[in-house]
């Protein structure tokens, strides 16, 4: 079942609950989670949100935990080829599959 990631969208109206605001908060901490397999509209929504944070600060680093068990070779490719593109350095962090 795919779960599209969602992009910053602003502030939840309960900041103790982090429900389906979490991949937000993640994102604020210059964190992407990827949790599925790798398709191409997961692989834009990552580059997307790894351009996004280099546009806020190129000089910080962005982390990106995989937890994925494949997919798709170009979707891969076009997340790679972001991680490259960027000022930002990305750090991979492997959580159970990758």
């Amino acid at each position: 079942m795919d779960h599209p990631l969602p992009l910053p969208v602003g502030q939840s109206a309960n900041p103790f609950d982090p429900g389906a605001d979490i991949y937000n908060r993640l994102l604020k901490e210059r964190i992407v989670f990827l949790g599925t397999d790798v398709n191409d509209a997961i692989a834009n929504q990552i580059a997307a949100q790894i351009l996004y944070l280099d546009g806020q600060d190129p000089d910080k680093d962005i982390f990106l935990y995989i937890n994925s068990p494949g997919g798709s070779i170009s979707a891969g490719m076009a997340i790679y080829d972001t991680m490259q593109f960027v000022s930002a350095d990305v750090a991979t962090v492997c959580m159970g599959l990758a």
